[in-house]
């Protein structure tokens, strides 16, 4: 049961940390993802068009769900050790996780990664799109360490 409750505390808090980095950080990158000139049209759906948009949108929680389960899922073996931690201790272990593990350090070549700074064309690793695209995983990082370290373990 402790297992079960504490999966669906992370994929409340991961959605909600999701969606809201996600739409505070669309206002400034809404040229990378929507649009007919967006940087990212030869792999990316087009977020500007109504039709891509509503294929995302019904598909965006199924996936949060096992994302977060397999998330959580990984940090079992861990729970006990968490729940001795200050809410200090537990932002920062959940909060850099999820900016180093999840984003920074991921080993998939994107915008944002050290492995796309390595792999990526110039154009999608410029300092300007690198740094729009890393304040998604910023501030979804901190929201996420925020609620984890008070709400979870």
């Amino acid at each position: 049961m402790e297992y079960v409750k504490f999966t669906s505390m992370f994929f409340v808090i991961h959605t909600i940390a999701y969606y809201v980095a996600g739409v505070i950080n669309y206002q400034f990158s809404k040229k990378l993802y929507g649009g007919r000139a967006r940087l990212y049209k030869s792999f990316l759906r087009n977020m500007s068009d109504p039709s891509e948009a509503l294929k995302v949108n019904k598909k965006i929680i199924p996936v949060q769900l096992l994302r977060a389960l397999l998330m959580s899922a990984v940090l079992y073996p861990v729970l006990g050790v968490l729940g001795d931690f200050s809410f200090g201790m537990k932002f920062l272990f959940f909060g850099g996780l999820m900016f180093v593990y999840a984003d920074f350090c991921s080993a998939i070549p994107f915008s944002n990664t050290l492995e796309g700074l390595i792999y990526m064309k110039p154009e999608f690793v410029k300092r300007k799109v690198f740094w729009t695209i890393q304040m998604e995983a910023v501030i979804y990082s901190v929201l996420f360490g925020l609620a984890a370290g008070w709400l979870l373990v």
